[in-house]
């Protein structure tokens, strides 16, 4: 089933990007990872994808005058590898409009909350100080404006009352390397579209591995 071919952005230690090359490496999974693009030539990241013999590529910000010209010159890498995904893995730069409506239904990100609540930065935090219940993470396509577009896949995570920042955000992570690559499953197999402002998905029966906080037997 291989051969739709993703690349993934990452600005840093690339953990949702590990899950989704260890993914890609099942016999059974319908994505290849063509390409890891790193906009930080020290991204621990790199060293990871490289020692799994996926090729990589370094684009630095300072080399442009403007966003917009530094989105081209990713464009221009993205589209001579073939590729027919990105996936953003923490990868910490705005995306220009451009770029954006260029890969338009081909640019996935993932966001830890149940988007469309708590967008944007220090988000665990954020959820403590809110006193919030449930948190969670979010696969969604990209728009132009911060974490917004249709959603994919997510997954809730209960807050504990001893919660701390650090200690959400690792078992958010957790869900997160479930759902990046259950939503890749689901677009390269061609049954997730966006379909007004919402994603439609054919055939919503998963194997019971790739079911999300499936209810205890």
């Amino acid at each position: 089933m291989a051969g739709y071919k993703i690349a993934i952005l990452i600005s840093g230690r690339g953990s949702n990007m590990a899950a989704l090359i260890q993914a890609c490496q099942a016999k059974d999974f319908p994505a290849d990872v063509a390409l890891v693009l790193s906009n930080r030539a020290d991204a621990p990241g790199l060293a990871v994808a490289r020692a799994a013999n996926i090729p990589t590529h370094t684009i630095e910000q300072g080399a442009f005058e403007s966003r917009e010209a530094f989105d081209a010159a990713m464009t221009e890498v993205l589209a001579g590898a073939g590729v027919r995904l990105i996936c953003l893995a923490g990868f910490m730069r705005l995306l220009s409009a451009d770029f954006c409506h260029r890969w338009r239904d081909s640019l996935i990100n993932i966001h830890p909350s149940l988007l469309p609540a708590f967008k944007g930065l220090h988000v665990h935090q954020r959820m403590l100080d809110a006193g919030v219940r449930i948190a969670g993470c979010t696969v969604h396509y990209v728009r132009p404006e911060m974490d917004e577009g249709p959603i994919l896949v997510q997954a809730a995570v209960a807050i504990a009352a001893d919660d701390t920042p650090d200690s959400l955000a690792a078992r958010i992570l957790e869900q997160e390397h479930r759902i990046y690559p259950l939503a890749v499953r689901l677009i390269a197999e061609g049954r997730a579209r966006p379909a007004g402002g919402i994603v439609a998905i054919d055939n919503y029966s998963f194997p019971k591995q790739w079911l999300i906080n499936p209810p205890l037997d």
